[in-house]
């Protein structure tokens, strides 16, 4: 990478930040589904509020909550510092943590540092993450090793984007025979690999050939929640992209509609749960609805720009808060028994 293209690649990220931070970068008239149902309330839940475990194992580590903070950010020394804050947090409260597409620091040993978050989370899972789409664009099993090695990552994520990589100015669109570069690099990297979308959505078709392919976990990442289409709008020079984004306003499959339709075909694979997701309460329901974690993304970014550090801390610790007393709302007293709890009803 030269030094234009480093600058324009920190350009972007900055970018990316300050309008997920400032701009409506959700679909209009798409939620995430969850609001469709709701907990029938148990009066004599016959459990100590105090006895209620939310801990549970993701990627063969024993974790004290079900809760991913999502691949977010990376490449610049804002990233940097928002990267800190979130795996401090993490660390913190026991919570997995995704880092943002690692391709700057593969390509430009000036980035990598953005992305140590190793050395502040030493005990929880971490995630390193590649658009898939770059195994078309020179990208090989040697560069998913680095970007795994580079944070010590426990699993890799080969996000998925599509629709973002077309709207935007710099966008890779050769998603060409992808599924065989995917069974290779599953087949050949030290960890597991996991598969998510971006804000889209997985479904079960998708998430079948993917499997099949050596995935060995799925984040559905629906719709509901932020759209790259939408923020990469705001970056367009582009007349015409920016008046086409209005029509995918709607675009996308919705979280809840991606968990249920993955989890009845694939009852054995681990499902992340992401895409639009603000409180505790949401994330009972995709655990109640067959989501193994569930994960927040942009809820979190305002608080992890803060120089607070307590400001993030005190956000998990309320999402806990609500998780915790959901279960104790329905009677569950750990994350096994909240899974596919028969109290979640359609409303």
């Amino acid at each position: 990478m030269n030094h234009f293209e480093f600058d324009q690649t920190e350009k972007r990220k900055n970018e990316h930040i300050d309008i997920c931070l400032t701009e409506e970068v959700e679909g209009k008239g798409l939620s995430t589904g969850l609001e469709r149902y709701r907990f029938k309330h148990n009066p004599l839940p016959e459990i100590d509020y105090k006895d209620v475990d939310l801990s549970t194992t993701f990627l063969n580590k024993k974790i004290a909550t079900p809760f991913l903070i999502s691949s977010m950010t990376g490449g610049t020394n804002r990233a940097w510092e928002i990267n800190q804050r979130l795996a401090k947090a993490a660390e913190r409260h026991g919570w997995a943590l995704g880092v943002g597409s690692m391709r700057a620091a593969i390509q430009e040993s000036r980035s990598v540092y953005s992305f140590e978050v190793r050395k502040h989370a030493p005990s929880i899972p971490i995630l390193a993450n590649i658009g898939a789409v770059q195994l078309n664009y020179g990208f090989t099993i040697e560069e998913c090793k680095r970007a795994i090695d580079l944070i010590q990552a426990d699993a890799l994520l080969l996000h998925l984007n599509p629709l973002q990589e077309v709207f935007q100015p710099e966008g890779d669109t050769n998603f060409k025979d992808l599924v065989a570069k995917i069974k290779k690099v599953a087949k050949e990297i030290p960890v597991p690999l996991g598969i998510k979308e971006v804000g889209m959505g997985i479904d079960s078709d998708s998430a079948k050939r993917l499997i099949d392919a050596g995935a060995h976990f799925i984040d559905v990442a629906g719709a509901g929640g932020t759209s790259w289409i939408q923020v990469e709008s705001y970056r367009s020079h582009q007349k015409m992209r920016r008046q086409a984004a209005e029509a995918f306003q709607g675009w996308g499959n919705s979280t809840a509609d991606c968990l249920i339709d993955v989890r009845k075909h694939h009852s054995d694979v681990p499902i992340i749960a992401s895409g639009g997701l603000k409180n505790g309460v949401d994330a009972a329901k995709t655990i109640a609805l067959g989501a193994d974690v569930a994960g927040f993304g942009r809820a979190l970014l305002e608080n992890a720009v803060d120089d607070s550090e307590q400001a993030l801390s005190d956000q998990l610790e309320r999402i806990e808060f609500e998780l915790r007393t959901a279960m104790f709302g329905i009677g569950a007293s750990s994350i096994s028994e909240l899974n596919y709890h028969h109290a979640l009803r359609i409303t």
